[in-house]
């Protein structure tokens, strides 16, 4: 029951630490609260199908890694437009946000 209790704390102290990161980049915020998700996923998972810590530390490592890489593959990515300048060449540059 000991372990279960630290583990447990462990656990949510890992969780604030992680939320109390603010980055600027939509993929890096994705990243991790789609690492976060599937950490808690994972670790049910582990413990339903193990019924140990190991079972469930394991799910809890293989969702935080599937959960970052789907969180990080789904971030809008921003797209590049054509224009046209003033002297007639075009160039491409981020789409503003109308696009």
């Amino acid at each position: 029951m000991k372990r279960k209790a630290s583990f447990a704390a462990i656990a949510a102290l890992s969780a604030m630490v992680l939320a109390g990161c603010s980055a600027t980049d939509q993929q890096i915020n994705r990243a991790g609260t789609g690492a976060l998700i599937g950490a808690a996923g994972g670790a049910l998972a582990g413990q339903a199908i193990g019924g140990n810590t190991k079972s469930t530390l394991i799910g809890a490592a293989g969702g935080a890694v599937v959960g970052g890489a789907v969180g990080a593959a789904t971030a809008p990515q921003r797209q590049n437009c054509r224009y046209q300048s003033v002297n007639g060449g075009t160039y491409v540059a981020p789409c503003s946000d109308g696009y």
